[in-house]
């Protein structure tokens, strides 16, 4: 099975980019199956109302319950004492499947993280460059796996990406997508420093095409197992059972 790792959905309140405004999916799921992308892990876009941006990807999931699952945004500072009960009605009432934290609203706190360990959710984290943070949070919580969102950088640091492959060599629960990576010489260093098991396909959708997204994966030459991994078997081993 192929699952993209990394797409946003809904509708949110700032109305000044599409990445705070909408993401309509007709589009994006129609090029996701011209692409051979089975399913996709969808969260909310960027909002200054968290909880609503969540409850309107949770109906965009309800609508399309074989093609999408959900993971909860979380906005640590902002809602900062009500984060386990956002996790808890996302898990238990949504069924979503996982966390999505942005370094624009606030990296992962301790709330965050023990909402994630409670759950035995993976938390799907934009650092923004930050890779010192990963290191803090994956040490103080080694139960809780961390996928680092284009390989630590959207904006192409490249030291971003080098630190990011350190972090998923050396520490067993950090993992990290391929959206949005430029700097293709660093997909082909995280298998060879960190493994396959190590690399997730994701698109950023749907702004990001996700069939220009895989294909940055099936140029890696990988074996089929390992093509397998990256491209949804290492996010189903993550997901919760």
């Amino acid at each position: 099975m192929i699952i993209d790792c990394h797409c946003h959905a809904g509708i949110a309140d700032t109305l000044v980019a599409p990445w705070n405004t909408a993401a309509p999916l007709e589009t994006h799921l129609q090029r996701a199956r011209a692409a051979g992308i089975d399913r996709t892990v969808v969260f909310a876009l960027s909002s200054r109302d968290m909880p609503r941006a969540n409850q309107s990807v949770a109906q965009v999931v309800a609508d399309h319950p074989d093609a999408l699952i959900g993971f909860v945004r979380l906005s640590p500072l902002t809602d900062a004492g009500r984060l386990r009960d956002q996790v808890r009605q996302a898990r238990e009432e949504w069924g979503f499947q996982g966390i999505k934290v942005h370094a624009a609203e606030a990296l992962p706190t301790r709330e965050a993280m023990d909402a994630a360990a409670e759950f035995r959710l993976p938390v799907l984290v934009d650092i923004k460059d930050n890779t010192t943070a990963v290191e803090m949070m994956a040490t103080e919580y080694p139960e809780v796996n961390i996928i680092v969102a284009h390989l630590g950088s959207f904006a192409g640091s490249w030291a971003a990406h080098r630190s990011t492959l350190a972090l998923m060599a050396a520490l067993p629960n950090v993992y990290a997508d391929n959206s949005g990576v430029r700097f293709y010489d660093f997909l082909e260093e995280a298998i060879r420093v960190a493994g396959p098991e190590k690399l997730l396909f994701g698109s950023d959708g749907p702004l990001l095409h996700p069939g220009v997204e895989r294909q940055k994966i099936e140029l890696l030459g990988l074996s089929a197992a390992d093509r397998g991994l990256v491209l949804g078997g290492n996010l189903l081993r993550l997901l919760p059972e």
